[in-house]
């Protein structure tokens, strides 16, 4: 997200953006003792100060904020430091900022209901998709780079109990039997809690690779317990890859027609919404026409437009 505003936001409205960025050794742990110390001083003099990565700095009183999601409230899936310092900065964040931006109405509500932001201060974007992710994606290389020989069910994400991946890992045998594999594409973070898997996993994944992972599967799963949004659906819809979802959070506002949704919490009901996908021709076209739909609704230039016109109110 932050690079796509830092690419877009210059080129839909030039001359009234400048990036600052972190160099590169300040990631994680250390850039967010560079974002509360070093930005405010360096967005000094600016109309307004948009932070397009869940965080501010709470000294910072022209913030404008984009909110992905407040997974630290909603649920235990992170260790206890990096937990503690979302549940203590987010609510100082959310009442101090000009403006929030949240990618879904659901994410939204939980910023009013449960940080306190003032509702007249929020506002709704939703993401965008790199147009890299298209029909035009070649699935011949990925396949022969990852070995995929045979049909499978990707996911993609972190190695995060909230991403609800050992659903998948259960339904791995079943699903094989019935000609399907599973594979997991992510990586894993040490502030995570993450798990070990049965299921095919790829760890990190170049971004390069994505799409033709994407448009060689068979069907794309997302049975997460909790999404602001759920970007990788709409990839994976613009792939041409039908999607199954779970019913949770943000991801029946952010798939709309294009998936099937099943819970999460039901293993058999989840593996019958795949194989369906999967196999049944009927289902699995008309998943993938309203996919492609979705997913063209959706781009960046319409996100950065959006979010320019926030700004704007501001400036």
């Amino acid at each position: 997200m932050a690079r796509e505003m830092a690419l877009w936001l210059p080129r839909v409205s030039p001359g009234r953006y400048r990036v600052i960025a972190p160099r590169p050794a300040l990631a994680h742990r250390r850039g967010q003792v560079w974002e509360q110390l070093a930005l405010p001083a360096l967005a000094r003099g600016s109309g307004a100060l948009l932070c397009p990565a869940n965080l501010a700095p709470v000294a910072g009183r022209r913030n404008v904020v984009m909110l992905h999601d407040v997974a630290p409230f909603v649920g235990d899936w992170y260790g206890s430091v990096y937990g503690n310092w979302h549940r203590l900065l987010l609510p100082r964040i959310a009442r101090g900022a000009l403006r929030l931006i949240a990618p879904s109405e659901t994410v939204r509500g939980q910023l009013v209901e449960l940080l306190g932001a003032d509702p007249n201060r929020t506002r709704v974007i939703p993401l965008g998709v790199d147009p890299g992710f298209g029909r035009s994606a070649d699935p011949e290389h990925a396949r022969a780079r990852y070995g995929l020989e045979r049909p499978y069910v990707l996911a993609v994400g972190s190695d995060l109990p909230r991403k609800n991946f050992a659903l998948l890992d259960r339904l791995a045998g079943p699903l094989r039997s019935e000609g399907l594999d599973v594979v997991l594409a992510g990586t894993g973070r040490s502030y995570m809690q993450g798990g070990d898997y049965a299921a095919r996993v790829l760890d990190y994944v170049e971004d390069g690779d994505l799409p033709g992972l994407y448009a060689g599967a068979a069907v794309f799963a997302m049975p997460s317990l909790y999404e602001g949004f759920g970007l990788p659906c709409l990839e994976a819809m613009a792939c041409g890859t039908p999607v199954v979802a779970s019913t949770s959070a943000a991801l029946p506002e952010s798939c709309g027609e294009g998936a099937l949704f099943a819970d999460p919490h039901d293993p058999e009901a989840f593996a019958e919404a795949l194989l369906r996908a999967a196999t049944d021709p009927v289902a699995r076209s008309r998943l993938v026409a309203a996919g492609h739909e979705r997913a063209a609704s959706l781009t960046w230039e319409r996100t950065a437009r959006a979010v320019d016109a926030v700004i704007g109110e501001l400036l």
